[in-house]
């Protein structure tokens, strides 16, 4: 475990879940996304996790990203922690106000929810459905802060008293590529300051620039206060990145690479695509004050895992050659 990674690890235990103990024993952790499908069939959700379980510490159940409906992130991470997966929960603040807010950060909780991704949300004109209400009570500062209020002090914003307080490990998530890109450090400052434990990244297709924001997130000793899981996934074609880069909010593929799966025949798109994320892992590993990745890829659960088993990064293996497990016998999946 490198010193940055070391300092974090010191600090009090918030959950007690798989996520969290893998970050702390020093391994180099890995959570998948799992996009929940638009059906009331439960049989949905377990099929796409089950692809990601032998691959990933923890599943990102998605809030309605895109503004789009889908299954519920509440929802979807109840029947996967009824399954034994341990999950990630995002929740948005786009469409519930500081007491719907609270409310479900309670009831995962209650769930067995260990890990919490605080987001402000994509705004409404995004999704399908552009004529519905904003809410944005909330931004994901002030909802890192009261879920944080809510584990530490076991009380409400109101001041009420929480009988049993909710024990989470928060997560909030940065864009290293964003204008003003000298900025970015100091903004994910602010949210480690409100509370965030562990941070996942938008997608890292230029690698140097994100260099460069690590470099700038150490000079602030920031990795020595939080985990950051760096934001990995494949390309699917030509046609998909260019629709990435100038729809998708935030992300920011170069040039060389558009260019490199333009040049690649269309049979091969999908290999060259696991081949560039599978070079930009491998880069993004070395980088000081990287804790793990954070693999997306829509409704991609099997380009995922073949990605990850082919990175070597599961099963792990100690340095004596032995199979390495991090899990006690009531986290494995049924």
């Amino acid at each position: 475990m490198n010193k940055h990674l070391s300092e974090v690890s010191k600090r009090p235990i918030r959950s007690e879940g798989r996520l969290e103990r893998v970050l702390r024993s020093g391994q180099f952790a890995v959570t998948a996304e799992l996009n929940p499908p638009d059906s009331a069939d439960p049989r949905d959700i377990c099929e796409s996790a089950l692809v990601l379980a032998d691959v990933a510490d923890a599943i990102n159940t998605i809030d309605s990203s895109g503004a789009n409906v889908h299954m519920s992130s509440l929802g979807t991470s109840a029947l996967l922690i009824r399954a034994g997966y341990d999950v990630v929960m995002q929740i948005s603040c786009r469409d519930r106000n500081r007491i719907a807010l609270q409310a479900d950060l309670l009831a995962a909780s209650a769930l067995g929810v260990k890990n919490i991704l605080c987001i402000t949300g994509d705004d409404v004109s995004a999704g399908d459905q552009p004529e519905a209400k904003r809410v944005f009570d909330f931004d994901s500062m002030h909802l890192l802060r009261t879920a944080q209020i809510m584990s530490d002090q076991g009380v409400f914003l109101s001041g009420r008293t929480i009988s049993v307080p909710p024990r989470l490990f928060l997560g909030a998530v940065e864009n290293p590529f964003a204008p003003p890109l000298h900025w970015r450090a100091d903004r994910l400052a602010k949210k480690v300051q409100a509370g965030a434990n562990f941070i996942q990244t938008q997608y890292v297709f230029d690698v140097e620039v994100f260099r460069e924001f690590m470099s700038r997130v150490r000079d602030l000793g920031i990795t020595e206060r939080v985990y950051i899981l760096a934001g990995v996934g494949p390309l699917k074609s030509p046609k998909a990145a260019q629709f990435m880069r100038t729809r998708v909010p935030g992300v920011v593929i170069p040039d060389s690479l558009i260019e490199r799966m333009k040049k690649t025949p269309p049979a091969r798109w999908l290999e060259e695509g696991m081949a560039i994320c599978i070079e930009i892992i491998e880069q993004v590993r070395e980088l000081e004050g990287i804790a793990g990745i954070h693999v997306m890829a829509y409704r991609q659960e099997e380009t995922v895992a073949e990605i990850i088993h082919r990175v070597g990064l599961f099963p792990r293996i100690s340095s004596s050659g032995t199979l390495m497990c991090n899990l006690s016998e009531e986290d494995i999946p049924c």
